[in-house]
């Protein structure tokens, strides 16, 4: 009689050995290999200097901050493709004053905005638009408001408005943690939008 080992003691043996390699030695050498590195302007020669392990490169990028915006009057489209990806506001990250106003327009039908439950400023008054239904928002605290669009939140079609000053922002973080686990797809969306304030 044949002795059968179980599949997941199996797929934990291949995980850990790999060529006689463990495996995450395997994935850190993939990641060091170097890519020639050709900024805008500059030579694109195979010299040393212009070449980068991936992970030098990834730390290296800045990440462009969100300027407050013109104005008191803001549009935020809600869109099935944008710059930005698919089921996306636009712009996904606004910076406004206290007292401005936010309208959200249905440029793509069913689409809507709605503040998330615990990622508002304390006290703040939350909104819910209707379906394929233009909603405008005057912020009534300052700190940083999380929005959805209800029918694709687990795309993570959300966004972020700060209003004033980001009072809120350690709170919002925490609670971002918390729910990219319920995004089916785009889960690094949210840290990438406040990572812009």
């Amino acid at each position: 009689m044949k002795k059968i080992v179980p599949i997941f003691v199996v797929t934990l043996a291949v995980l850990v050995l790999f060529n006689g390699k463990k495996y995450d030695e395997l994935i850190n050498a993939r990641l060091q290999s170097t890519v020639a590195v050709c900024l805008e302007g500059e030579s694109c020669g195979a010299s040393a200097s212009a070449s980068a392990s991936v992970s030098t490169l990834a730390s290296a990028a800045p990440i462009k901050k969100v300027e407050l915006s013109e104005g008191s009057e803001h549009i935020v489209k809600m869109l099935n493709s944008g710059d930005g990806g698919q089921m996306i506001f636009e712009p996904a990250v606004l910076k406004v004053s206290l007292g401005d106003t936010i309208h959200f327009k249905a440029t793509d039908a069913a689409h809507n905005s709605v503040s998330m439950d615990g990622m508002i400023p304390s006290g703040a008054s939350n909104w819910a638009g209707n379906l394929s239904q233009d909603i405008s928002v005057v912020p009534d605290s300052e700190g940083v408001y999380v929005y959805q669009c209800d029918p694709h939140v687990m795309m993570a079609m959300i966004g972020v408005i700060q209003v004033g000053e980001a009072v809120n922002i350690e709170e919002i973080k925490v609670a971002a943690g918390n729910k990219k686990s319920s995004f089916m797809m785009n889960s690094e969306r949210l840290d990438s939008y406040l990572s812009q304030l």
